[in-house]
């Protein structure tokens, strides 16, 4: 469909939501801003409740696939996956609505409006919703945000197949315990830079349907009241067109929590008037007075009223049954064999090799008798799923993975070993209650695949996490109890030993990494994710997932949490050494980058030939050669200012200022997934470390090679000034080029460089 028709489509749709409100009462359109909107029967409108949740899947409304969390499915940096996985989510989403509307049910968690994705940024390891996020970088963020929302809402030309929504808008990333009141206070370069660059793809790119606010205050304003964020930055500047939700509770905040509003009636007058059209709680209901009074005009709540009924007439949920295609998926289509087998598949993208010492893994079954598994996440349903899950019918822990996996050709001996995070088992024992039993597995073992981490009882939200804390927020990066002691008997033990990670955030696992020889990140893998370790450990599956975030060596390194300024946070901006970087991860299998070179793909820009400059990985540290770029004359081309047609309506395609080609080859033994990246560096002062501007995967057979290319906007050479406007200037911009970031501690975890193009930029 193109742009005109388009926006002829949109159009419809909202006359006919205006014919719908035109006919309501002052009270049955504010009853219709509250997120239980009940039926308006004389008008033939059902009830709709527009609270549903599917950051990983269709969640709270019984059995459907539970997927890997956010943070793990970042980690697949894989684009066309997180689309095929919101796919699957709306399509289980689909029939069981189907269902439920069959069975006249409308209760909570029945509708097709999802409060997904989390583009949140995650800034800081402690934060406990971070596992709900796709990591600590904007364009990651924003590239899995913008795929995930297409996956959620299809590709019809008519209908929605559900409605996304990116949230919580914004610089919302903790601490938990105080979200209520608390002022994110952030500088207009941060804001522009870090936390609003993901909203921004969600909405332009993805054309998501909602937006939601979040708790706090951003420089002293409520986020869901706040004129700023919403309509002028989110509705004019990146030109959102859907309807905007509160948080749950976060209207009462405003004045219960950040003290701006006198009443619960001025709060809701404050965000309705202010752009909110939606409330997930109660406020709203105060509305009428509201109006009464003068405080809002009858005039914005008919708009609010519109938006949403826009929303709803695009799902088609008030159409006819059969009236669209979405109609006719079966029930039958959740927890289905496919949605299973991508589910597994998934999560065995997921994972991250951190370390291999002496190619210990992939384990060879053929000379092992008995394997050892050990650790409180080794048999654990709640370190697969994460939080805002689903009701999985069958679960595969990690232990029971491995058993499945082994059959009757070796045995499998296990111990919980230690509490997640108490000091004994059992409440009547005495401390450390399993470290005899840990002690005789080992002995006993060929192998010890050693199972430890957190789970959302530990890191969660305010009120899920149930953690004695800080209302799911992590007060450092350590192990918890005593697991590092069930991990150190392991290792003296004198057996090899496997750490698997299990959690949804990194972790200060320093003496593993000195100690231990062979250490797997497995997130919270969903359902299937024990399957997918245990042929991960066995060799059927290559791991090749990069780190979302970085992971550092102890969290004194880190700024204060409530300092929303990225100085020092994240590869990005840190200075210290990491862990384990960014965008690292290891494989069972060997790539070489064996040509990469570089091309402007305007004719009437300075540029250099087709074929040159190139870097191999000889060659590349040298920086032979030079890509020209006239940012000026680049911009005129991306707005379209040049485009020969006249009008509003140029449709000419869009040049990259730059596009990277890499010829890669898979030097290895066995098949693997190579994830290319490319980071750009603005030289300056003050200015960010190398940033990724580009991924591309690439599945490659033993001895195969493929060329890629990867396309960079002349945005990707770009700054913020510290007055949030977008800066372009003359300077010799550094393009990198790997599997992995242009990082000293990658290159020393790796033993590999990656290459690096130099490319002028004419501001």
């Amino acid at each position: 469909m193109d742009l005109t028709e388009n926006r002829g489509r949109l159009e419809e749709y909202r006359k006919r939501a205006r014919e719908i409100v035109s006919q309501m009462t002052l009270e049955e359109k504010i009853f219709q801003t509250v997120f239980k909107a009940p039926a308006i029967e004389r008008l033939g409108v059902k009830a709709y409740n527009w609270w549903n949740e599917a950051l990983h899947g269709v969640a709270r409304a019984g059995v459907a696939t539970v997927f890997p969390q956010s943070i793990g499915l970042a980690a697949t940096f894989d684009e066309d996956l997180i689309e095929e996985i919101a796919d699957a989510i709306s399509t289980e989403a689909r029939g069981k609505f189907n269902l439920q509307q069959a069975k006249d049910d409308t209760d909570i968690y029945k509708g097709l409006t999802f409060w997904s994705p989390n583009v949140n940024i995650f800034r800081d390891p402690r934060w406990g919703r971070g596992h709900e996020t796709f990591g600590e970088d904007p364009y990651l963020t924003s590239r899995m945000g913008v795929r995930f929302v297409k996956g959620i809402q299809g590709h019809d030309e008519k209908y929605l197949k559900a409605a996304a929504c990116a949230k919580h808008l914004a610089v919302h990333s903790g601490p938990e315990g105080v979200r209520h009141g608390f002022d994110a206070v952030v500088s207009r370069q941060d804001l522009y830079e870090t936390y609003l660059p993901a909203f921004k793809a969600c909405v332009q790119e993805g054309h998501v349907e909602a937006v939601m606010g979040a708790y706090n205050r951003v420089n002293g304003v409520p986020c869901c009241a706040n004129h700023e964020l919403i309509e002028e930055i989110v509705r004019d500047e990146f030109g959102f067109e859907g309807h905007f939700v509160s948080d749950c509770g976060a209207i009462q905040d405003i004045c219960d929590g950040h003290h701006v509003a006198a009443t619960y009636k001025d709060a809701a007058a404050m965000a309705m008037e202010n752009g909110c059209d939606l409330n997930c709680g109660r406020m709203f209901y105060f509305l009428k007075q509201a109006v009464e009074e003068g405080k809002v005009s009858e005039k914005r709540i008919d708009e609010a009223v519109e938006r949403l009924f826009t929303t709803r007439i695009k799902l088609g949920v008030l159409d006819q049954k059969e009236a669209n295609p979405f109609d006719r998926i079966p029930y039958t289509v959740v927890d289905s064999g496919p949605m299973r087998r991508l589910n597994e598949e998934a999560a065995a993208r997921c994972v991250v090799l951190l370390k291999n010492e002496g190619n210990l893994l992939p384990l060879d079954l053929s000379k092992i008798k008995t394997v050892g598994v050990l650790g409180p996440n080794a048999d654990s349903r709640r370190a697969l799923v994460g939080n805002y899950e689903g009701t999985a019918s069958h679960y595969w822990t990690v232990l029971e993975g491995i058993q499945d996996y082994v059959g009757e050709r070796a045995r499998v001996m296990y111990s919980e070993g230690c509490h997640l995070y108490k000091d004994r088992t059992s409440g009547l024992a005495e401390a450390n209650d399993r470290m005899s039993e840990v002690k005789g597995v080992c002995d006993n073992s060929d192998v010890v695949v050693v199972c430890l981490g957190l789970d959302a009882s530990i890191e969660g939200e305010e009120g899920d996490a149930s953690n004695e804390y800080g209302s799911g927020d992590k007060p450092d990066l350590n192990l918890p109890g005593l697991q590092e002691e069930v991990l150190k008997a392991a290792c003296a033990s004198g057996k090899p030993v496997i750490l698997v990670l299990l959690s949804g955030s990194a972790l200060a696992v320093d003496w593993a990494q000195e100690h231990v020889p062979a250490i797997l990140q497995g997130w919270y893998p969903g359902a299937c994710g024990g399957k997918a370790i245990a042929k991960i450990l066995f060799g059927e599956k290559c791991p090749e997932g990069k780190l979302p975030v970085t992971f550092y060596h102890k969290d004194d390194v880190l700024p204060d949490f409530e300092d929303y300024s990225m100085k020092g946070r994240t590869y990005r901006y840190m200075q210290n050494e990491a862990l384990y970087p960014f965008g690292y991860g290891l494989s069972y299998t060997s790539f070489a980058y064996e040509k990469v070179w570089a091309e402007t793909a305007s004719d009437d820009l300075e540029t250099a030939a087709a074929d040159g400059p190139e870097a191999t990985a000889e060659n590349c540290p040298d920086r032979k050669g030079s890509v020209h770029i006239n940012a000026a004359a680049e911009k005129e081309i991306m707005s379209g200012s040049r485009c020969p047609a006249v009008g509003d309506d140029c449709q000419a395609e869009k040049k990259a200022a730059v596009t990277v080609h890499a010829r890669i080859k898979n030097t290895g033994t066995v098949s693997g997934a190579e994830t290319v990246q490319v980071y750009v560096k603005i030289p300056g002062e003050d200015t960010p470390n190398a940033q990724l501007k580009g991924i591309r995967k690439v599945r490659l057979a033993p001895g195969e090679t493929q060329e890629v290319e990867i396309a960079l906007p002349i945005e990707a050479f770009g700054l913020y000034d510290t007055e949030g406007h977008f800066q372009i200037h003359s300077v010799e911009a550094l393009v990198y080029v790997g599997g992995q970031g242009p990082d000293a501690r990658s290159e020393a975890l790796t033993g590999q460089k990656v290459c690096c193009l130099p490319v002028s930029i004419v501001g």
